[in-house]
């Protein structure tokens, strides 16, 4: 089983390729495939055919995946890009931002 350092709804920080140094809030996860999709973030185009008649095709944009390594969740509290860590606070294990302390 692969785990991942980010889960749906943490706020990320693009660290590398065309969005680099952007936000967005992770929408979905794929720990098999190891890759997030990112809100707003590698957008992309896709030509949609119409599937019943009457119906329009077009041009669609729509954001695509991203490899999970390429992504940093962003501390709440010191609202900078973090690697994160795992400790144990009350019989519990949480992420912990390894710059400040904070849990994520």
């Amino acid at each position: 089983m692969n785990t991942l350092h980010v889960k749906k709804g943490d706020e990320v920080m693009v660290i590398s390729g065309r969005d680099r140094g952007k936000r967005g809030k992770v929408l979905e996860v794929s720990p098999k495939e190891g890759k997030v999709i990112v809100e707003g973030r590698n957008i992309v185009t896709k030509h949609v055919k119409p599937k019943k008649q009457g119906q329009l095709g077009g041009i669609v944009k729509a954001e695509s995946a991203i490899y999970a390594c390429k992504v940093m969740p962003v501390c709440p509290k010191c609202d900078k890009a973090t690697r994160v860590g795992k400790e144990i606070k009350k019989d519990e294990k949480v992420r912990v931002c390894k710059k400040c302390g904070a849990v994520l």
